[in-house]
């Protein structure tokens, strides 16, 4: 492991997982080696994870002052750690405890930070805590769960002669969000994490000074990320909330269903918000509670474009149409639920992505926009300018579904094994409703009023192409072309789709 010296001279230690620009990364515990954060959730996928094992903790060496675990005085060791890899602004991340040093550091460096994001983050440092009271009323979220009642009845075991191993076993069950085998494996590792003499000095007293915390704040200009868990008793998602409001330009995501380790009770769902919010390409919106990721290219005040992915797609699929779409337009790309960095909430269907498309159009306030949408994203968007036509300016459907029942039906898919670009019950809804579609959604085709262009894929599509033409004759004033490209037209032949953008005037 790397080390680096500190400002009193103490050696500290960090490992580095993953790819990409870099993510300082502060354990919680507080004062737990940095090997329980693993790889939080796979987020090394889209960030290098420096991993800092705070002093006396881990592969960091032991200072000559104990007094110095107190939290406020490792701020230097973090400013030291910014130096150390050449980062004129990091972005930085805690967890829990820790998120009392990364507050610190943004108030007393406010213009090192680039982004934060606080994980399930205790922050006594802007005067925000948790009482035992609190946290007993908190945890009755678990009253249903089998291992409840004796792990209750633990607490009342508890005193300040404790061990601290004893303390952690107890507790363990309420910190995350289901008690299964990784979440059993993951708390069992704590006793030989955290360092107990210097867990006991880190909240000391002098460490806060809350009122001064709070003013500095007012001097953080990067965008911080609160996450809490549905499940946490410490944070709970209220308390985050409160939290939330110190900092200047903050925003607040709770993960469903996840505790005090929200990455290992559901990785997927803890790496979407962070790596989006991370992404200073990426921008979100909520959308009837329903958090949307989406990107945008071109002059804010250019004539809009909104492209709307298929199927198991996102955003990041349209970044070359997009890139010579923007030379003259506004363009943005959505993630529609259950893909991409959006929310996977488990609620599908075209009527349900038609309904999110509005949501989203007006959110932003994209009324008559054109809308170009593959597949999926071409039928929700065709539906939409049937239920709302004034809505969408023009309207481009690249391969979409016409609606008519599928002969043979679908049936119902197994899901691959490993990771997946999208919610596999997106596939079970969407599927059921092409088997079997809404009879409307095909007679209402005659109510679309704006100007609509229908690009077929060819022989080599799997839709049925003399669909395509059906609908364009359905639709008043449709223009069909066909480009020989398959179902993926935009990005198999961009210039050919382009192309006839362009002529119909896209």
């Amino acid at each position: 492991m790397p080390h680096f010296a500190t400002y009193d001279g103490t050696q500290l230690a960090y490992r580095t997982r993953g790819e990409g620009e870099p993510l300082v990364c502060l354990p919680g515990g507080p004062m737990r080696d940095s090997a329980y954060l693993g790889d939080l959730g796979g987020l090394t996928a889209h960030r290098t994870l420096i991993l800092l094992d705070p002093r006396g903790v881990g592969a960091s060496g032991t200072p000559a002052d104990p007094a110095t675990y107190r939290c406020d005085r490792q701020v230097a060791d973090v400013e030291a750690l910014r130096v150390h890899l050449g980062l004129e602004r990091m972005d930085l991340l805690a967890h829990s405890g820790a998120g009392n040093l990364a507050t610190l550091y943004a108030a007393a460096h406010p213009e090192r930070v680039r982004s934060l994001v606080l994980v399930t983050a205790g922050l006594r440092a802007v005067g925000v805590d948790t009482t035992d009271e609190e946290w007993d009323e908190a945890v009755e979220v678990f009253a249903d769960q089998p291992w409840y009642a004796e792990s209750r009845a633990a607490l009342a075991t508890l005193g300040p002669d404790t061990p601290l191993p004893e303390v952690l076993e107890i507790i363990g069950p309420f910190g995350y969000g289901r008690w299964d085998e990784a979440a059993q494996e993951h708390a069992a590792a704590a006793a030989g994490q955290i360092h107990a003499e210097a867990m006991a000095a880190y909240h000391g007293p002098g460490a806060y000074d809350p009122e001064a915390t709070r003013a500095a704040l007012s001097a953080l200009t990067a965008p911080v990320l609160v996450l809490a868990g549905g499940y946490d008793a410490a944070p709970t998602p209220v308390k985050a909330a409160e939290q939330a409001a110190f900092f200047p330009h903050a925003e607040l995501v709770v993960q469903p269903r996840a505790g005090h380790f929200p990455w290992v009770d559901d990785p997927e769902a803890f790496v979407r918000p962070v790596a989006a919010f991370l992404d200073p390409e990426v921008r979100t919106v909520a959308v009837d509670g329903v958090r949307l990721a989406y990107r945008v290219w071109g002059e804010e005040d250019a004539p809009p474009v909104v492209l709307v992915h298929g199927r198991g797609g996102s955003s990041a699929d349209w970044t070359c149409v997009a890139g010579e779409l923007a030379t003259e337009r506004r363009v943005y790309a959505v993630d529609l639920r259950g893909h991409g960095l959006s929310d996977w909430p488990g609620h599908y269907g075209f009527d349900v992505f038609r309904d999110e498309l509005r949501g989203f159009l007006k959110a932003l306030g994209l009324s008559g926009a054109t809308v170009v949408g593959h597949s999926m994203g071409g039928a929700a968007a065709c539906l939409l300018a049937q239920r709302e036509p004034d809505l969408i300016g023009r309207l481009v459907l690249e391969d979409a579904p016409a609606f008519f029942p599928l002969d043979p039906p679908r049936a119902p898919a197994d899901r691959p094994d490993g990771p997946l670009a999208l919610d596999w019950e997106v596939v079970l809804a969407t599927d059921a409703q092409l088997n079997a579609p809404d009879p409307a959604w095909r007679e209402e085709l005659p109510t679309v009023t704006a100007p609509t262009l229908l690009i077929g894929g060819g022989e080599s599509s799997h839709l049925p192409q003399e669909q395509l033409a059906w609908m364009a004759g359905r639709i008043p004033g449709a223009r069909h072309v066909t480009i020989e490209a398959g179902h993926l037209i935009h990005a198999s032949k961009p210039d050919e789709y382009l192309a006839a953008l362009s002529e119909f005037g896209v």
